[in-house]
Formats: C-alpha cells, sequence, structure tokens
C-alpha cells in the first residue's frame, strides 16, 4: 500500500487521534520541489472543512517543529471521501461485503486490478469475489485498493462487468 515512512506515521498519527479524529491513511509522494504529504482523517459525523483545517494547522505545527521531511512539501488534509483509499489489513475487514477496487504489485491470473466484494479476511490475505472468481489477495501484493462508491454500484458498475 502506499502508505507513507512509518516515521511520518508515528508523528502525525497521535497529533490527529489527539484531536478525536480517526487517521484514515497517509501518503508521502517525495518530490525536490513538489512534495506532497497528505493525511486522510474521518469521525463518526463526517469531515467538514473546519476539521480538515484545524487537523491542518495543528499537524503543520508539529512539522515545523519535528522538521522530518527534507526539501519542500505541500500539507493536505482531507476526508476519505466515498471511494475511500485502504492502508491497513483493518480496514478490510471494517468494510467486508462491499466492493473494492485493487491494484496489484504482479498479476494475479494474468490480473493486475480487481474490483469484487470482500468475502473475509484471513491473517493478512484479503479474499475478494468477483462473479463467480475467488481472488486470495496478500495485503503486501496490494499497490492500492479503494471502496467503490454505492451510487457507482447502484448505476450498474459492478464487478465483473
Amino acid at each position: 500500500m502506499k502508505q507513507a515512512p512509518e516515521h511520518l506515521v508515528n508523528l502525525i498519527e497521535p497529533v490527529v487521534e489527539g484531536l478525536g479524529y480517526e487517521c484514515v491513511g497517509i501518503e508521502y509522494n517525495p518530490h525536490p520541489q513538489h512534495g506532497l504529504l497528505r493525511v486522510y482523517i474521518d469521525s463518526a459525523n463526517g469531515i467538514q472543512l473546519e476539521d480538515c483545517t484545524q487537523v491542518s494547522h495543528q499537524l503543520s505545527g508539529v512539522l515545523d517543529v519535528e522538521d522530518p521531511i527534507q526539501g519542500n512539501y505541500q500539507l493536505e488534509v482531507s476526508s476519505p471521501g466515498a471511494d475511500r483509499p485502504f492502508f491497513k489489513l483493518s480496514q478490510f475487514q471494517q468494510f467486508l461485503g462491499s466492493t473494492i477496487t485493487v491494484n496489484l504489485f504482479k498479476p494475479i491470473n494474468k490480473r493486475r486490478k480487481i474490483t469484487g466484494l470482500i468475502k473475509k479476511v484471513e491473517g493478512d490475505v484479503v479474499v475478494l469475489q468477483e462473479g463467480d472468481q475467488t481472488y486470495e489477495i496478500p495485503f503486501n501484493a496490494m499497490s492500492k485498493a479503494r471502496l467503490v462508491p454505492e451510487f457507482l454500484l447502484n448505476k450498474g458498475v459492478r464487478s465483473g462487468k
């Protein structure tokens, strides 16, 4: 998964959770001039612009003091959205029965992208059902995973089509 380096996660997660939000995940795309640090937050009440502003302000202060990233970068705080990304194995368990799209580092059965229903999570393997085909996908084989929003499913964009 596109998780940020552990030192960033260990610095950022406690700040986000200390403010009362769930830290869904952290992406870091380094670049000498255009680096991007993206933090996804959520809460039981959803996320508003004010929530993102509050977390961004708090994180900016911590990141300025700790200075964990060399060079220039942009901090972006966002809700995970309807097509929320998955960063942790526990998130697959949380969304059992939902449809997701998974991108793979290496093909499984000649497929690098699979859209299917999360049937179960066994250890570090996610079992997806796509039509009549079942895929057992190790968590570390996934380069990216996202929830397929329900409104897309209701419009006929289903797995296997």
